[in-house]
């Protein structure tokens, strides 16, 4: 019997050592020629370099021109520092498989040279992303059964697999799949500006209220976020796992609004090579929120009537929650 259970505990082995060997090739594969990438890459040999600024004249998609550029950027350790991030409208904080974190950067008042590193989209991504006119997704890839999903969804949708000419490139500084980049010109020649991000969100003088606070964090079953004020700079410096967040040209990124959105995250019908669920972050509805502006911490509550609708952010006595000028951060903590 021993002699038995020794052989399925090596049956097992094998098989689980075989499922990590080819993971790194099912996600770099594509099916029907989109990327099925789903996030969980282990690949650790550096991809093929193009040159980072080509001189190509940028030749973007007449159905991109106009609409927000929304970015799925990698968030593990082997992926920072990020680039372009600090010029983001808005950055979105959601989890994903194993209680990782991944962002999406909203670009609407100006575009960097470069963004990235890109990674894969997930389902509730379309829910979040509808607020938008018809927004550009820029994504890695996608699991095969989401693609449909994806294609059907009221956005321009591009990954490497779908976009011609030099739109995206791997970089030399880290190991794929966290090397992957995008040259937001080469899909929408300017940005759209800021009428753009239909959001919902107000902009103004701060409420009454609110109590004094220097600090706050975040923590994801794997992941943690930590904003802290800057009296001087008058932003919230950002941490995420212990590590302060300047991107690759040494600039630090400091919003000026930080919002701790108390949201539903459930199991979608959807899943990664090693098995984890994708959770799905539910956008529409209401709750409460934490807002942080000013070095000050306000009790709030949100809603989202519809998918196409913005989300409103109000003070206890109803009134609309002004934000401070400036970069918003939104984290999606579990309510």
């Amino acid at each position: 019997m021993r002699q038995m259970a020794r052989m399925r505990r090596g049956a097992m082995t094998a098989a689980l050592l075989a499922a990590v060997v080819t993971a790194p090739l099912v996600t770099g594969c594509t099916v029907g020629g989109r990327s099925n990438d789903d996030g969980r890459g282990h690949s650790h040999a550096p991809s093929p370099t193009p040159s980072q600024e080509s001189e190509k004249e940028p030749t973007p998609s007449p159905a991109a021109v106009g609409s927000v550029l929304a970015v799925k950027i990698d968030n593990v350790g082997a992926a920072r520092p990020q680039t372009g991030l600090e010029a983001a409208d808005i950055v979105y904080a959601e989890q994903v498989e194993g209680g990782l974190s991944r962002l999406m950067a909203v670009y609407a008042s100006k575009l960097p040279k470069v963004v990235g590193p890109v990674r894969s989209a997930r389902e509730s991504d379309l829910e979040l992303l509808r607020q938008f006119d018809e927004p550009t997704l820029a994504f890695s890839g996608a699991q095969q059964k989401l693609l449909p999903l994806i294609d059907r969804a009221p956005l321009h949708a591009y990954s490497p697999d779908t976009t011609s000419g030099d739109a995206y490139y791997r970089g030399t500084g880290k190991v794929s799949p966290h090397n992957l980049f995008l040259r937001p010109q080469r899909l929408t020649r300017t940005a759209p500006g800021s009428a753009a991000l239909t959001t919902g969100f107000h902009f103004g003088a701060a409420p009454a209220g609110g109590s004094p606070q220097s600090s706050q964090t975040v923590r994801f079953p794997a992941a943690r976020f930590t904003f802290t004020w800057s009296a001087s700079r008058k932003r919230w410096l950002v941490d995420m796992d212990g590590t302060p967040t300047v991107t690759t040209d040494g600039k630090t990124v400091a919003p000026a609004t930080v919002v701790v959105q108390y949201v539903k995250v459930r199991e979608s019908k959807f899943h990664d090579v090693l098995g984890n669920n994708t959770p799905y972050t539910e956008t529409v509805g209401a709750g409460t929120a934490k807002v942080l502006r000013d070095g000050r911490a306000f009790n709030v509550n949100w809603a989202r009537a519809g998918a196409t609708d913005g989300t409103e952010f109000t003070t206890a006595g109803g009134a609309p929650m002004n934000f401070a000028k400036g970069q918003v951060w939104v984290v999606f903590a579990k309510a």
